[in-house]
């Protein structure tokens, strides 16, 4: 799966007062004290806009003339996690990315070593931006308070809830209302708030035919929280849902359209045809200039949970696939 957190776990963190998180949420800004340049409360409440057009950085040409820009591009460090934590190592790793073209990152697995500032530093010193982030709800006010202020130091503009598991509907609206109160506090610092989709939101029958995708799209709220489409386990719910055989990537653009919140951010992920398992970019079935050309995003970001060689090379296919796509 993606770099996520154990979903029982945050179910027994979700027990925390909520009054008490709302406060806190509250007194978070005053810690944090700054508001990301050009990323204000009000562009991060923005209505939501489902439209089919070209979004940013896309110009109005002719079909199959479009590309991903390069300035959009990204890549989730769970990805390469192998490499982080063993040879090369986290710097030489973030370097080889830097040399490959990413002009930024989705953040994973803590800061190895470092504190915020640090890691700032350093990203800036080989042309790095860590624009993202994947963390878990909060467990209480103080690690709120924190998240917020070290996403706000390394320069970030979104910072993304990565899993959650459950069979129980309260447990999904539990979640929702903990992050709407945790996105809330996120815009206040400039901060725009999503969470990123695995297979089982669609396949999980949580009682007359409700999913947990239907929880979360009901209840959070789409002014502050925003949807990060990991492409890959959308396609992959929709063939083991039984709704989208036929169509996964129809079923997938029916996901970004009908759900109220809007989808900035897409995990770039591929699908081998055989046997389901993820592929490297470009390796596998799903046609990508297909959801591009219907839903433009303001990151693309490139990721194979078991990549198909080594994760240096994966990170490498996966850039020039998306610098070479045209759709």
């Amino acid at each position: 799966m993606c770099y996520g957190y154990d979903g029982m776990a945050a179910l027994r963190r979700s027990v925390i007062d909520r009054r008490g998180l709302l406060r806190g949420s509250m007194a978070a800004m005053a810690g944090v004290g700054l508001a990301t340049a050009g990323m204000g409360a009000t562009a991060a409440v923005a209505a939501p806009d489902h439209g089919t057009g070209p979004g940013p950085g896309h110009g109005p040409g002719p079909a199959g003339r479009r590309r991903v820009p390069p300035g959009l591009i990204s890549i989730q460090l769970w990805t390469v996690r192998d490499a982080l934590n063993g040879e090369p190592g986290y710097d030489a790793t973030l370097r080889h990315l830097a040399r490959i073209g990413y002009p930024k990152v989705e953040l994973a697995l803590g800061y190895f070593g470092r504190n915020a500032a640090q890691l700032r530093r350093f990203l800036d010193s080989i042309c790095l931006k860590a624009s993202s982030s994947h963390d878990g709800i909060s467990a209480d006010p103080a690690a709120l308070r924190e998240k917020i202020r070290n996403a706000v130091t390394l320069g970030q503009k979104f910072m993304v809830v990565p899993y959650l598991y459950s069979e129980n509907a309260d447990d999904w609206k539990r979640w929702a209302e903990q992050m709407n109160v945790e996105a809330a506090a996120a815009a206040r610092a400039g901060l725009r708030y999503g969470y990123h989709n695995h297979a089982h939101e669609f396949t999980i029958d949580l009682g007359a035919g409700r999913t947990p995708w239907d929880v979360l799209t009901e209840e959070l709220d789409p002014r502050l929280v925003h949807l990060e489409i990991d492409i890959y386990w959308a396609v992959t719910g929709g063939i083991e849902s039984g709704d989208g055989v036929a169509d996964p990537e129809g079923f997938t653009l029916d996901v970004i359209r009908a759900a109220p919140q809007r989808v900035l951010q897409y995990h770039v992920k591929d699908r081998h045809a055989a046997d389901g398992d993820m592929a490297d970019l470009g390796t596998g079935m799903i046609d990508f200039g297909r959801i591009f050309r219907k839903h433009s995003v303001l990151e693309y970001i490139v990721e194979n949970d078991t990549p198909d060689v080594t994760p240096q090379q994966t990170a490498q296919v996966g850039y020039r696939y998306l610098r070479d796509l045209r759709y």
